[in-house]
């Protein structure tokens, strides 16, 4: 099978898996691996091989800029001190830890007594970056903490460059490269600093450009440029292509976003990145559980639990060294926050990758490949499905029961209201007597008239609600007016130098109503053209 063919399979097997998980309360990831693993089982696909050339070239970049180009560098920078804590010596403590923990249980179990330090040290760096795609979406779904989430996402951003370059510095140490502690650090500060004035130099480069151009298509392609540029450049000359990544889409996202981009440029290149995102999580996701023989974890999992349990431990005690530090500070972290920081710590594709990564004769290599994708895989599976319970019993969830009132007396009027219509049509084809019509329709039209009671009561009781509703029914008339706009300039009833001011407007509006800018989003129906300027910093 043809690598295209391969390619168009994974996609329309992700596509399927997408439309089930809707009426399923299972994270679209974790899903995706179940049947990734199980089609690899059956050998009923031939997929690609996930390789660390693939992951480079193709899936890093690209999702690391996505998420660093929608960080809010604010929420950023006033969670500074902890993210860093968690991503750099929370990195470092979390591979002696987790290291010590596997080496000394495989050893006093007698389960591989070549196993020594070293190499417990090898594994706790393959397994040291965490992967929070599968648990961040949910945590949007069921109203955790928006700064818990930043958390997790800023920490995830950084250790994946921290993690490689240390797994780098071990695998040297390993082999008897003489080094001293001082050395290490001049290097580790050279790869990381090298990588971020890299990403640095082209985000800013990329910002000035979006300043001077307006034209959509070719902002997002310098998006693009500056993604996988950055990653490229800095890894040819040696340094961090993941930290030059995230540090040019934070660039982009914040600085170059706001001085360079339009309204409809931005919804432009958000839904580009957006699809980016879903198609390559989509593939790769799959690649994990096609990656994976079950039978082979099956046999070997007694030291997969062991190094699972080690993997928790060291990342337990990382959160628990960092909510002590963070204790008197203003980025204090609360005792629940860190037990979801600790459960939500998944292990995912670049640790697989790194693991197959090792030369062919590092000494222990099938163990620790074994070890590091037992740990992905039940990872993956155990913590992800489980984080909607345990989020729950952390009490980190909008348990508010006059939400799913609102939901339900909603879905009452919209039944309602769709009898009532019903009813109107089959007055019009005469398929049923007029009076029995009428009796039917009071019988509608009262439903209708208790729900509107319902939904008034509710709105009183919980402002959000009503905020919330007049937001979704504001963007669905903007996205009416944008439609309609599309659809005259497609049938020729609109000339294009008419039509380009009027879908900037629309854009522009979305835009702010996405952004938050108006206490009354209703105020957005009604704002004058902004076609012929950038948005501004408030």
């Amino acid at each position: 099978m043809s690598a295209e063919s391969s390619f168009i399979i994974l996609f329309a097997i992700a596509t399927g898996v997408a439309i089930l998980v809707r009426h399923l309360r299972v994270p679209y990831t974790v899903a995706l691996v179940v049947v990734g693993l199980s089609l690899g089982g059956l050998h009923l696909v031939e997929a690609p091989h996930l390789t660390k050339e693939l992951l480079f070239a193709v899936f890093l970049p690209g999702l690391l800029f996505h998420a660093a180009f929608n960080l809010n560098a604010r929420e950023f920078w006033k969670n500074k001190l902890a993210i860093s804590s968690l991503a750099v010596p929370g990195v470092i403590v979390g591979i002696a830890a987790t290291g010590f923990i596997a080496t000394m249980v495989i050893q006093l179990l007698g389960l591989d007594t070549a196993f020594s330090w070293k190499y417990g040290l090898v594994f706790g760096a393959l397994v040291a970056a965490t992967d929070p795609i599968a648990v961040v979406s949910l945590f949007r779904d069921l109203n955790a903490p928006a700064r818990l989430r930043v958390l997790m996402e800023g920490e995830s951003l950084l250790n994946d460059g921290t993690s490689i370059v240390l797994l780098t510095l071990i695998l040297a140490f390993v082999a008897g490269v003489a080094t001293s502690p001082g050395a290490l650090f001049i290097r580790f500060t050279t790869i990381v600093g090298g990588g971020a004035i890299v990403g640095g130099v082209i985000g800013y480069a990329a910002s000035r450009v979006f300043e001077r151009v307006d034209d959509a298509m070719i902002e997002i392609t310098i998006t693009t440029i500056a993604a996988y540029g950055s990653f490229v450049i800095s890894e040819q000359l040696h340094y961090s292509g993941v930290i030059a990544t995230v540090t040019a889409g934070m660039i982009c996202g914040n600085y170059g976003r706001r001085i360079g981009m339009s309204a409809s440029t931005q919804l432009a290149v958000q839904s580009f990145w957006e699809y980016i995102a879903f198609a390559l999580n989509s593939v790769i996701f799959l690649l994990i559980g096609f990656e994976v023989s079950p039978l082979s974890l099956v046999a070997s999992w007694a030291i997969i639990a062991i190094a699972f349990v080690a993997v928790l431990a060291g990342r337990a005690t990382v959160i628990l060294g960092v909510t002590l530090l963070l204790q008197r500070t203003t980025e204090r972290v609360p005792v629940a926050w860190g037990a979801a920081l600790t459960w939500g710590g998944l292990r995912g594709a670049l640790s697989m990758v790194l693991a197959l990564a090792l030369p062919p004769d590092f000494p222990e290599r099938p163990l620790l490949v074994t070890m590091t994708f037992g740990v992905a895989i039940a990872s993956i599976l155990i913590q992800g499905i489980s984080m909607p319970v345990v989020l729950r019993w952390l009490g980190l969830v909008d348990t508010d029961s006059s939400r799913l009132a609102y939901d339900v007396a909603q879905g009452r009027l919209q039944i309602a209201a769709a009898g009532v219509t019903e009813i109107e049509r089959m007055r019009s084809a005469h398929a049923a007597a007029p009076d029995l019509l009428d009796s039917l329709k009071q019988r509608y039209v009262e439903r209708e008239s208790r729900a509107r009671e319902q939904l008034k009561a509710l709105h009183r009781e919980r402002q959000s609600l009503s905020d919330e509703a007049a937001t979704e029914a504001v963007g669905h008339l903007l996205m009416v007016e944008k439609s309609e706009l599309n659809d005259r300039l497609r049938q020729g009833l609109m000339r294009h130098d008419a039509f380009s001011p009027l879908a900037a407007d629309v854009d522009a509006r979305l835009v702010h109503l996405r952004d938050g800018r108006f206490s009354d989003p209703a105020e957005l129906l009604a704002s004058k053209d902004e076609h012929d300027s950038k948005l501004k910093p408030d």
